[in-house]
């Protein structure tokens, strides 16, 4: 009995997180529409400002913080939901805005109210706060009402692969000073809220804390204005310096009042499609108005009435927190307008997941995401990894019953599309994220999933891939698609990558399972070998040049091959830029990188010449492939090839710890990165001049480089930091079978070779 006693008094002690609070809605019938705002309203004492206080805040589906009248949080909230039942909750430090005596906290709540390709609606709205520091809870107490300035915009509405709706301000209908004034209650008709539950009730179920950071904070700043006369209304074009994620803040002087000032963006049809706009009602005199909803664009457009006169633009750049930490020079201008494009492009494609496009869809298709991740280990803070766990997860705990994995998610996208599932979960996506972050925790969880998606794939009798049409049979952008040997050249990749999960993670029968189905796929797919190229004999299109590339890269087909792909890649070229990344990468593997940078200029010349956009598209022409948006971060795939290839940067083991510098100087006479890796600052250089080669390598503390020469190094003199007794930097278990190689420890070093 002392026992039970005991635990019963441990039980009782311990906090349960939302044991008072409750979620809570406006006590409105119209509360759950689509696109309703509601304002929330607390007023509290503290008598001693502590120095911290936690609180955990919940929402469907987005909210802004203020206390004391002072933003507190700018747009808090994630989408949902970590799998398709549940959502995710913020935990934020309120302390800082925090003040003896009486504080006013103000929340207000933009319900979506419907699903989309990066969102699962709950179907009702609702707010949780619970902060034990304060002992402040939402319940009953708190005040609530919809807030009567945000109306219907009408038509044209967003696509339905948008959650978000359009905004429109009705400035006459504003409650002006609402976070702040002494009593809601009177002066707007504030009312009690309503209580609708208590934590892990239904609909919202269980959340989860969120696991990226809130968002980056940017100066807010001003844009250049252009007025253009029209017949009825004017254009007034505000300038950005680049594409981006943003706000718009107007400040507009109208002598009557009640006029519609539209705003959009240069991308608001854009993709083919409708995207997110706004509008806003004017009241009399000098007014400014924020619109909350971020659209982006390079120029925001106002369509004005001739009697409003538009005083300032500014502009709330926002986006995921992470800085471009890694650096890249070479002499080659094109390269280096192609690299901040790039960089650009990825960008303003990461916010509360992966994105395709930040306009259209908004919609983490893991084709994109495992291009992205690439991109984002040589060129983003390590920051960049919350996101890409948080996709990881969330791809595996959305997995359906019957094992099929299934992206864009979350959302309700249902399809299946196969070639981009095997591309996440193989060496691309989940295991490029172990080798780069060391996180095996993640491994773990996945694994699972990985396995009982991988047991969906079947074999023909020639040890074949047989064709898995999934939900939607997509390979690539284009024409000229032999899905046979796409699919194969996919399955025999995540087969590789989950024999070395199941090695990792001590599953010895499973790993040799995946390498027996290995050596079949791999008989059955150099059977499609007809003496100069891979083809399926069912296949009837032009060689298709993917197929080709998936072979190399996957270790499928033998050197001996090489120079006969290596023809077919100079006269072939169906790949839209999702998969000619990996052409790019296959031409460097078969050693052929001056034509890999030759064909890449080539083929992206038109989107890198491109004097007006500052990213890159997502084919080959404004308008192409998919409705060919200009902001398409797929695009980028020839960063990870520049860093791994040309510059040679690669982890040779997990975190880093252990990691290749492989130069291959075959496009630019000099060339510099600097990479953030979880293990420090990896930095490499070259030099090739008058027949010189030199390079100078920085190793982070605790890590170990394996420096590869270039083959036309040979026998010639090498010296490191002047020094030509090079015993001490003797190969380890990575030696290269050709190349010359130096195990270097933690340092910095300079390389001559004479």
């Amino acid at each position: 009995m002392k026992h039970i006693f005991a635990i019963f008094t441990l039980l009782t002690a311990i906090p349960l997180m939302g044991q008072n609070a409750k979620w809570v809605s406006a006590n409105e019938e119209s509360v759950d529409s689509p696109n309703t705002w509601v304002a929330f309203r607390k007023d509290f004492d503290v008598g001693k400002v502590p120095s911290s206080a936690n609180a955990k805040i919940a929402v469907d589906s987005k909210y802004w913080l203020w206390i004391n009248g002072k933003l507190a949080v700018f747009e808090g909230g994630l989408k949902r939901g970590p799998n398709p039942k549940d959502g995710y909750f913020d935990e934020v430090d309120i302390a800082p805005f925090l003040k003896e005596g009486q504080n006013k906290l103000a929340i207000l709540v933009w319900y979506f109210g419907k699903d989309g390709f990066s969102h699962k609606s709950s179907g009702k709205l609702g707010l949780f706060f619970d902060s034990d520091a304060l002992n402040l809870k939402s319940d009953s107490t708190w005040v609530s009402k919809i807030h009567p300035a945000y109306i219907d915009a009408g038509e044209p509405r967003p696509n339905f692969r948008l959650s978000e709706s359009n905004v429109h301000f009705d400035a006459n209908k504003d409650m002006e000073g609402w976070q702040t004034v002494p009593d809601a209650v009177k002066k707007f008709g504030f009312r009690e809220s309503k209580e609708l539950g208590e934590w892990g009730c239904s609909p919202w179920n269980d959340h989860q804390k969120r696991p990226i950071p809130m968002w980056k904070e940017f100066e807010i700043r001003s844009a250049k204005l252009e007025r253009i006369p029209g017949e009825k209304t004017d254009t007034v074009k505000a300038y950005l310096p680049y594409n981006m994620q943003m706000t718009p803040i107007i400040t507009l002087t109208d002598s009557s009042g009640g006029s519609l000032v539209d705003i959009r963006t240069d991308h608001t049809v854009a993709g083919g499609q409708t995207n997110i706009r706004a509008q806003y009602t004017t009241k009399k005199g000098t007014q400014t108005y924020e619109s909350l909803g971020w659209m982006n664009g390079q120029i925001i457009l106002l369509e004005v009435p001739k009697n409003v006169k538009i005083d300032e633009v500014k502009y709330r750049e926002t986006g995921y927190d992470t800085n471009p930490d890694g650096e890249f020079f070479c002499d080659d201008d094109f390269y280096m307008r192609f690299w901040k494009k790039g960089l650009n492009t990825l960008y303003i494609n990461m916010r509360d997941n992966y994105f395709d496009c930040p306009d259209r869809e908004r919609a983490q298709w893991w084709g994109d995401a495992v291009v992205l991740m690439g991109e984002s280990f040589y060129t983003y803070s390590a920051s960049t990894h919350a996101i890409m766990r948080k996709a990881i997860r969330e791809l595996v705990s959305w997995q359906k019953d019957d094992g099929v994995l299934y992206s864009p998610i979350p959302g309700n996208f249902k399809s299946e599309l196969p070639g981009q599932m095997l591309a996440s979960i193989g060496r691309y996506g989940f295991w490029n994220y172990y080798m780069n972050t060391g996180d095996i925790e993640t491994i773990k969880y996945a694994y699972p999933a990985i396995k009982k998606y991988l047991s969906l794939w079947e074999l023909d009798n020639t040890g074949l891939t047989v064709l898995r049409k999934g939900g939607w049979t997509w390979g690539d952008w284009g024409d000229n698609r032999d899905m046979r040997l796409i699919f194969a050249g996919w399955h025999y990749i995540a087969l590789s990558a989950a024999a070395d999960m199941a090695d990792i993670l001590g599953f010895p029968q499973d790993a040799k399972s995946y390498r027996s189905t290995m050596e079949k796929v791999k008989s059955g797919y150099n059977k499609c070998w007809n003496g100069f190229s891979y083809r399926h004999p069912e296949y009837n299109g032009s060689t298709d040049d993917r197929v080709q590339a998936l072979a190399v890269i996957s270790g499928i087909a033998d050197k001996d091959l090489y120079e006969s792909i290596f023809k077919l890649f100079k006269t072939q070229m169906h790949a839209s830029p999702y998969m000619e990344k990996y052409v790019m990468e296959a031409l460097f593997k078969i050693g052929h990188g001056d034509y890999a940078m030759e064909r890449t200029k080539q083929r992206f010349a038109n989107m890198v010449n491109d004097k007006f956009h500052t990213t890159l598209f997502e084919g080959w022409e404004i308008g192409g492939f998919g409705g060919g948006s200009t902001n398409h971060a797929w695009s980028g795939g020839a960063i990870t090839v520049i860093s791994q290839y040309l510059c040679g940067l690669y982890p040779l083991e997990p975190a880093w710890k252990t990691f290749r510098i492989e130069p291959t100087p075959v496009k630019f006479k000099e060339a510099a990165i600097s990479i953030p890796t979880v293990s420090g600052t990896v930095k490499s250089s070259y030099s090739l001049k008058d027949g010189k080669f030199s390079m100078k390598v920085s190793v982070p503390s605790g890590t170990t480089a394996m420096l590869y020469l270039p083959t036309f190094v040979g026998s010639k003199s090498i010296s490191v930091n002047g020094d030509k007794e090079l015993s001490k930097y003797g190969a380890d278990k990575f030696k290269h079978p050709t190349k010359r190689s130096l195990k270097l420890p933690a340092g910095e070093y300079s390389i001559n070779v004479e």
